[in-house]
């Protein structure tokens, strides 16, 4: 397993249970679960990228879930899967250095791991939907969208 892949199931354990417990502060449950979970220092600035970037754009995250998930309510998702797409929409979306293909197939895997055994079906219908919408194959960074780095400053 690579280290991204270890740092992408970390991020996804942390928003698994940020998501179930929105009413708690996020820093403080970042710091939390920080302290009780070993977070390599090496897989530290990637983690938070995610975590981070999915915060600040959990709405409009969830917005194309809901676009791209037919007949399904995102509230209705299972928790795992909604939060694995989560990360996987944010990579496809800003980080440049994350093909759209491996972001998708990143999240395939981790729901083979942490998910139901429909997890990776449903997970691969859902991005790959986002991936044809944006039609722009294995980089989807869109040029309006502004840096998540700068979002949580």
């Amino acid at each position: 397993m690579t280290s991204r892949r270890r740092t992408r199931e970390t991020a996804l354990q942390f928003l698994f249970s940020y998501d179930l417990n929105r009413a708690k502060d996020f820093e403080e449950q970042l710091e939390d679960f920080c302290e009780r979970f070993s977070v390599s220092r090496k897989s530290f600035p990637y983690f938070f990228k995610l975590v981070y970037g999915v915060k600040s754009r959990w709405k409009e995250i969830d917005e194309l879930l809901a676009e791209s998930s037919e007949h399904w309510k995102i509230r209705r998702m299972a928790s795992v899967d909604r939060n694995i797409m989560r990360v996987a929409i944010f990579e496809m979306l800003y980080c440049e250095d994350v093909p759209a293909r491996v972001a998708i197939n990143e999240a395939i895997e981790i729901g083979k791991r942490y998910g139901t055994e429909n997890s990776s079906a449903f997970i691969n219908g859902v991005l790959d939907r986002i991936n044809r919408k944006f039609g722009q194959g294995d980089n989807m960074v869109p040029e309006s969208k502004s840096n998540p780095e700068q979002d949580k400053e």
